[in-house]
């Protein structure tokens, strides 16, 4: 097979598009066919930018088609000197062809390649244009790209602006089906961005519209984003300057909570991937706060420098900048490449959010505490990779004082039974198979860790123990390889008291180390309540109803033993109730309901579901063992 030039092919006009719509709308799944909306939305921006458009409305109608309106001046209509043929056409037909490459009709735009309306053109299979200017209408329409006939004059027009309506292509998109809530966010975003512009959608397939109208720009943006959460400070800080040619616009509001959502803009456009006004703003941020938790003297010396991941830890922030000449990485305009606005970013930053800090001292104190408060968790967690190692007792590191180790070293034949109490502990250690069996005994309720950051809870001396005495990690770093025991056994008393604290575990266990639990190598002792002996023989019963039931079959004088707790036992009855591989209950902790037998199966189940029903299940955990039918 010979290759020649023949064989090169030369696109022409639109068809390089249809070819490879990706390259230009990023892809042709719904997040592709929502683009081609913004990219007509944005042009109708730019006129609202330019103080030449105060109204934009996008209608989705129930046959496909997409009409998106303006007030704004009009695409012109006058034949261009250059290729003797309407402006309109060229523009609706031509890539890179535009009114954004110089700084004349448009002083800043989010359109500024000269490809999105074109481009929407291309991958329609039907595409109208109604625009009115110099006192008419002017219309055209398009057959996936290419104009049905030209650009013609209609009826009069009374007013100024543009209607352009698309149906995307089926032959390009896997789906038509257009989003109300995707692109009702998109647009009340630009009502944010664009103070003053009344932002209208209508969608005539089910009857629904909503309208945008913001005056206070990225200030109300912020709060909006922010008004399901609890603000560290009443007031959003806002940063506003102008360095050379770049317009710097910041709002931003720290709540308490651990995550952080930061949206960065462009001249409008929102820029998914961040870009350099992003970098900018997070290298001022963490100097800003250093600088001022060191002045302050809240972050001491002997303290390290906070990080970018302790200050951002629950801020919300909207980081928006207009510029004459933006650089993006594609036509989607993901991300921004102007390496001068980093620079101008960090100026504006640098300076106003340290006056902020110094003119509001209290607000300034529960920043930086809150930082603090973060960058103690990190160190935390930078303690906990290093303390779950595996140590075992011969590679020289020192394991929990009070752990009874077991001789045999691999892991797939070990098992370890967390007690509660030393009394319990004692038994549990003269009655064990010391081969195969190790005990930890832990000091009453552990910390709820759904209630605890992570350095509270690892501050905490019976998780610690529990933590090094497992091997393989703690939350994201855990490695179930790498632990010491093949089957973990939590063994507590059958009181109240001792479910409350089975549950703590079981908390701890599904939030720091699930695998366990998704490989079934979590366990729940099964202690009897009840000992009922004769003169022959003794029976152990597990609840009130097998105690009835041995009672009914014994004979004699009968004694019968409650055991308030493990360490009533001694060693031999927990050895022959509890701790026997041969003759014991053991019940699995499973995530997916296979055992329905006791209250904490249920507890396990629970454990899938949102927080605020963990948490009202461990708080009223004694309440729920009485009541809670299993």
């Amino acid at each position: 097979m010979t290759y020649t030039a023949k064989d090169i092919q030369v696109l022409e006009g639109l068809e390089a598009v249809r070819r490879r719509p990706g390259m230009y709308i990023g892809s042709t799944d719904a997040r592709g066919l929502h683009q081609l909306v913004y990219e007509v939305v944005d042009n109708c921006v730019d006129e609202a930018m330019a103080g030449r458009a105060s109204s934009i409305e996008v209608v989705l109608e129930p046959d496909g088609w997409v009409r998106v309106t303006d007030d704004g001046s009009g695409i012109p209509v006058d034949e261009h000197p250059k290729v003797k043929r309407s402006a309109l056409e060229v523009v609706m037909t031509t890539l890179h062809a535009g009114g954004k490459f110089d700084n004349g009709a448009y002083k800043v735009s989010g359109g500024l390649h000269g490809v999105g309306v074109s481009v929407v053109n291309a991958v329609s299979s039907q595409m109208r244009v109604d625009v009115q200017r110099d006192g008419f209408h002017w219309t055209q329409d398009y057959e996936r790209g290419r104009p049905r006939s030209d650009v013609a004059r209609g009826a009069p027009a009374e007013s100024r602006g543009t209607r352009v309506e698309f149906l995307a292509d089926d032959q390009i998109f896997e789906t038509l089906d257009y989003s109300f809530d995707t692109l009702s966010q998109r647009l009340r975003e630009m009502a944010f961005l664009v103070g003053g512009t009344t932002m209208h959608l209508r969608d005539r397939r089910a009857d629904r519209e909503t309208t945008y109208y913001f005056e206070g720009g990225i200030e109300a943006f912020v709060r909006r984003l922010t008004r399901k959460r609890a603000p560290l400070h009443a007031e959003p800080i806002v940063l506003r300057g102008l360095v050379e040619t770049t317009q710097v616009e910041v709002a931003m509001v720290y709540c308490d909570a651990v995550a952080e959502q930061i949206h960065t803009f462009a001249n409008t456009i929102r820029n998914l991937d961040g870009g350099t006004h992003l970098t900018g703003f997070r290298a001022a941020l963490t100097r800003s706060l250093n600088d001022y938790a060191r002045r302050s003297g809240i972050l001491k010396d002997a303290d390290g420098n906070l990080t970018g991941d302790d200050v951002r830890e629950g801020l919300t922030a909207i980081v928006s900048v207009l510029i004459p000449e933006p650089q993006f990485e594609g036509q989607t305009k993901a991300r921004l490449g102007n390496s001068e606005v980093s620079g101008h970013v960090q100026s504006v930053v640098n300076e106003q959010l340290g006056t902020y800090l110094h003119e509001h001292p209290r607000e300034a104190r529960k920043i930086v505490e809150k930082t603090m408060l973060a960058a103690r968790a990190r160190v935390a967690a930078q303690k906990a990779r290093d303390l779950v190692v595996r140590k075992g007792a011969l590679d020289g590191f020192a394991l929990p004082g009070k752990l009874a180790d077991c001789q045999e070293r691999d892991p797939d034949r070990c098992e370890l039974f967390i007690v509660e109490g030393d009394s319990a502990g004692g038994s549990a250690k003269l009655g064990r198979e010391r081969r195969f069996q190790a005990i930890l005994p832990i000091r009453g309720k552990i910390l709820n860790v759904e209630k605890a950051r992570v350095d509270k809870v690892l501050a905490n001396e019976s998780i610690r123990n529990i933590i090094t005495a497992v091997g393989g990690g703690v939350g994201l770093e855990f490695d179930a390889a790498k632990i010491r025991y093949g089957r973990v056994v939590i063994m507590t008393d059958a009181d109240v008291d001792g479910l409350h604290i089975r549950t703590l575990l079981l908390t701890f266990f599904y939030r720091e180390m699930k695998p366990l639990i998704e490989h079934g190598q979590l366990y729940i002792a099964q202690p009897p309540l009840f000992r009922i002996a004769n003169r022959q023989r003794a029976v152990y019963a597990y609840n009130e109803s097998e105690r009835a039931a041995v009672l009914e079959r014994m004979s004699g004088r009968i004694t019968v033993q409650r055991y308030k707790g493990l360490g009533e036992m001694n060693a031999d009855q927990l050895w022959e109730t509890t701790m026997n591989p041969e003759d014991r209950r053991l019940l699995r902790v499973s995530l997916n309901g296979e055992s329905h037998n006791d209250v904490d199966a249920v507890f396990a189940r629970l454990m899938g579901t949102d927080v605020a029903l963990r948490r009202h299940f461990i708080i009223n955990r004694a309440r729920m063992v009485r009541n809670l039918d299993v």
